[in-house]
């Protein structure tokens, strides 16, 4: 996939996988993994961004199978900007979709 387009769409994935459900670092890397190719040296930095900007809250769990993991969790603001990301993709792909279709014809 083009690196622009991963770019664009990247917090938008991130966004709507918290809101599923809390996740930890790595599982989040794993859930996004399943759409686009990423490594650590992406999501975390990504993660603390949007922490900072309040669309996380974050909390430590205990965990069996090692130390404790830093769940994210998104915050009302982050579901304000889930939703506004997600119109705006939604709105971006219909018009490129509908374009592509009439450069077919």
């Amino acid at each position: 996939m083009n690196i622009q387009f991963k770019k664009g769409v990247l917090e938008l994935i991130v966004l709507l996988s918290v809101h599923k459900k809390d996740m930890y670092g790595y599982e989040l890397m794993a859930e996004v993994s399943k759409v686009i190719d990423i490594n650590d040296g992406t999501i975390y930095p990504l993660l603390k961004r949007l922490t900072n900007e309040n669309y996380f809250e974050t909390y430590l769990m205990e965990s069996s199978e090692g130390p404790s993991r830093k769940y994210y969790k998104l915050t009302i603001l982050g579901e304000k900007r889930m939703q506004e990301l997600l119109m705006s993709w939604q709105d971006f792909s219909k018009n490129v979709n509908q374009f592509i279709e009439e450069c077919d014809k």
